[in-house]
């Protein structure tokens, strides 16, 4: 069968799966809507957290910025799951104990003001929007090279997904729905990778493989490093970062992680502390079996894409290269008019390509905006994963397998994220602020009406993505870091910390960040094309900027504490509590 067809069975029954435990896991109560009535078993409460945790960044591009980045990548390596390890120890058991579900709940009531409340569902709604427009583009990209749609019709069909089973099932049904997809992206994830390892090195275990040697003998990533040296690219082992950048890129998505709501939430759905602590550890597992064969994949996926394009003639390359040109994806200009596809390091065209309906004399599709440097091959690292089964070979059924992968990660975080969105002005807002006596059906019914709004909002960020959006999804964890990190973890270690503390703190740390962040990502502010490195502040990238902006907040928010009352002594009493473990007081008192 061909990949079409596999990719729409493929497709059809995992939808049909998640459109049937949607229906099955309907949320009744606003506690199950909200945190899916607080019964979930920690081993589901892991592999849902895990889902909501691997997003489409996580599946696809990961990799792929590894796959182009070599050794620069391995940042996202330790920042995502180091920050997940910094949420599981640090922040979820605490928030877990002090009983508040949400961020905003968590901040209104810890700083004992519906200002701090309103400041923090702002944070959460530019947080969550920023993540979720690359989920659904991601979900419109997919759906347009295995489908065959158009891609803002791809982003359509995914939107009318998430509606379903977060809309019908609230978090109860998010959960469950997702313990399916976690189960679908993982496989999707390891099969290919096993596949290659297997065809490479000889060795099935692709974190084995990557270590491994191929058929001339030559290690792996020995032969990588020529590959790269002799198309002028830098050694795929060796780093160009500064120590300081990759140290701020590091903390900036570490404590970022550990700010993400839409994660945070998920400690709430088990029905006891303990259980937190259990679901954090299984859920880190399932995350670590995707981020230690990330690497590996990027290697693979590198080499074969060098050796099956690099000086190849246009007619001679294989079919993928002509189907994902058709994405936009991936494109060649025969500047020096020998018809083959030259490949060496430098830009191959200024920005993304732009195309004529035209084709050249060796049929490449022309490029409007050829640069001058040598390099005729354009590749965007998103392909990478997607396109791999494709470049190694194998069965369409591992191709299709695949795409379906990519929708089960996209889709879960996306309904993660709009939860959020929801439940912060549904909870957050309208519950404890605009109309406290609302009665639960009422709340129940602003919930899923934010929940509607929220995916309209985030498909027009896929249909039509502000030019900078691309670029900052991963900045997301910084605007997480900037704004919710110091005000979570000041609140539960700092008894003195107190309202106007938070507030401010919040306030200039976020602002901070999306100035650095639109100066420095798309050159609004101060010149039309984005800033040179060398003017970066600090030394400081945009992606690490996040941990000089947690700094300021930090101390914005203890220099200003200290400076004005202390909170209340029964907010100082709570703050004690929560950071006693259950049953310690039993065990001191024999």
């Amino acid at each position: 069968m061909s990949v079409q067809i596999w990719t729409w069975i493929l497709v059809g029954v995992t939808f049909a799966l998640y459109f049937g435990i949607a229906i099955w896991a309907r949320a009744g109560s606003t506690k199950e809507f909200y945190v899916a009535g607080g019964g979930v078993s920690p081993l589901a409460n892991g592999m849902a957290t895990a889902a909501d945790w691997m997003s489409a960044a996580s599946f696809i591009s990961m990799a792929g910025i590894i796959s182009f980045s070599g050794y620069d990548g391995s940042v996202y390596l330790m920042g995502w799951t180091g920050g997940y390890v910094l949420l599981a120890l640090l922040l979820a058991p605490y928030l877990r104990k002090f009983g508040k579900f949400t961020v905003p709940d968590f901040i209104g009531d810890r700083y004992y003001s519906n200002t701090a409340r309103t400041v923090a569902v702002i944070c959460a709604l530019i947080v969550s929007f920023t993540y979720v427009a690359g989920q659904m583009r991601g979900v419109g990209i997919v759906f347009s090279q295995f489908l065959q749609v158009d891609i803002n019709l791809g982003v359509v069909i995914g939107m009318a997904v998430v509606l379903v089973f977060a809309f019908l099932g609230g978090m109860k049904g998010i959960t469950y729905t997702q313990v399916a997809q976690y189960c679908v992206l993982i496989f999707a994830f390891m099969v290919p990778a096993f596949f290659i390892s297997m065809q490479m090195t000889g060795n099935i275990i692709p974190q084995l493989g990557m270590g491994g040697t191929v058929e001339d003998g030559t290690f792996l990533l020995d032969k990588l490093d020529t590959l790269h040296t002799q198309l002028g690219f830098k050694e795929y082992t060796t780093g160009s970062k500064s120590t300081w950048d990759v140290f701020a890129i590091t903390l900036a998505l570490m404590v970022g992680t550990a700010g993400l709501p839409h994660v945070i939430v998920r400690f709430f759905t088990v029905p006891k502390v303990k259980d937190a602590r259990k679901s954090a550890g299984l859920a880190l597992l399932f995350i670590a079996i995707l981020y230690t064969t990330a690497p590996a994949i990027a290697v693979f996926a590198r080499t074969n894409l060098i050796e099956t394009v690099s000086n190849t003639e246009y007619k001679a390359v294989p079919e993928w290269f002509k189907n994902w040109e058709n994405t936009g994806l991936i494109a060649w200009s025969d500047k020096n008019g020998d018809g083959k596809i030259q490949y060496v390091s430098g830009a191959a065209m200024n920005g993304k390509p732009k195309y004529t309906n035209n084709r050249g004399e060796h049929g490449e599709r022309l490029v409007s905006n050829a640069n001058d440097s040598a390099n005729e091959l354009y590749v965007d690292r998103d392909i990478m994963v997607l396109a791999n089964p494709e470049i190694a070979k194998l069965p369409n059924w591992v191709i299709a397998l695949v795409a379906a992968g990519g929708l089960a990660a996209a889709l879960s975080t996306a309904a993660g994220l709009l939860l959020v969105i929801s439940t912060s002005i549904s909870h957050d807002l309208i519950k404890k602020q605009i109309k406290p006596n609302i009665s639960e059906k009422g709340e129940l019914l602003a919930a899923r009406i934010s929940i509607l709004v929220a995916i309209v909002i985030a498909g027009l960020f896929g249909i039509y993505p502000p030019g900078f959006v691309a670029a900052v999804v991963a900045l997301a964890f910084g605007l997480a870091a900037a704004s919710f990190f110091p005000a979570i973890i000041l609140g539960i270690f700092d008894k003195r910390m107190n309202r106007q503390g938070a507030v401010s703190g919040m306030v200039v740390g976020i602002t901070l960040m999306l100035f650095y962040m639109i100066r420095y990502k798309t050159g609004l502010i101060g010149v039309m094309d984005a800033r040179p490195a060398n003017e970066w502040w600090f030394g400081t990238s945009p992606e690490g900027f996040g941990t000089i902006a947690m700094i300021v907040n930090v101390i914005i928010s203890v220099v200003v504490s200290r400076m004005t009352p202390p909170p209340p002594e029964n907010v100082q009493e709570i703050v004690e509590h929560i950071r006693i473990p259950s049953g310690a007081g039993e065990a001191s008192s024999h």
